[in-house]
């Protein structure tokens, strides 16, 4: 998933189960002052290109997990799993579950988290994660382009499996309606704020209801 871009070509979102785009396989790199990968991607999941703006602003810039942090941490709309895998190295002792409800994606983000040895990174599709896991913290590039009624309620059934003492943090670019989404995070019981902007983009900071 992810709040900027597609891959449609004549083939489908990126937001599809099952993405009908023909694979033609590619590497991309993730590059970030504590950390780098080169990371398999394919056409019909998000980012094919190269790693998302949005999502390497997002690592760049919200708080990531501290080191010792235990416990269950959720990536979001994982892609092929640059957040995931950030999240994993950057949190050992942490549970990262990567969700997508793209099964390709899915495979990416496994086979990313596989070759790069981190073994605490648990790949699902929505329905798969228990319904007793919470999580201290939620990290996205959310799928905007979904439409507000099929994104408002993905947000709402994750961010009420926060922690009472955690956060999420999702990047929105302007122009795809992150001012009118803080409002209605806040409307709905969220308190959010802006954390950060540049580019266009907005990290938002998101508290438990």
């Amino acid at each position: 998933m992810g709040s900027e871009g597609t891959d449609t070509e004549s083939s489908g979102q990126y937001f599809d189960p099952s993405p009908a785009a023909a694979s033609r396989p590619a590497t991309v790199d993730l590059l970030l002052p504590d950390l780098s990968f080169t990371l398999r991607t394919d056409r019909g999941v998000f980012g094919t290109a190269g790693v998302d703006p949005g999502t390497k602003y997002l690592l760049l810039e919200a708080p990531g997990p501290p080191a010792g942090t235990t416990g269950d941490l959720l990536d979001l709309g994982c892609g092929y799993g640059p957040i995931a895998l950030a999240l994993a190295s950057r949190a050992p002792l942490a549970t990262v579950w990567a969700v997508d409800v793209n099964e390709r994606a899915r495979a990416l983000t496994a086979t990313n988290a596989e070759t790069a040895g981190l073994s605490n990174v648990r790949v699902a599709a929505p329905g798969d994660v228990p319904p007793e896991i919470r999580f201290a913290g939620i990290w996205s590039n959310p799928p905007i382009r979904i439409g507000k009624p099929a994104l408002h309620a993905l947000l709402l059934t994750w961010l009420d499996r926060l922690e009472p003492g955690g956060h999420a943090w999702l990047v929105v670019h302007k122009h795809l309606g992150s001012d009118s989404l803080v409002r209605w995070l806040d409307r709905v019981g969220f308190p959010t704020r802006r954390l950060s902007s540049r580019a266009g983009y907005r990290i938002l900071e998101v508290a438990p209801s």
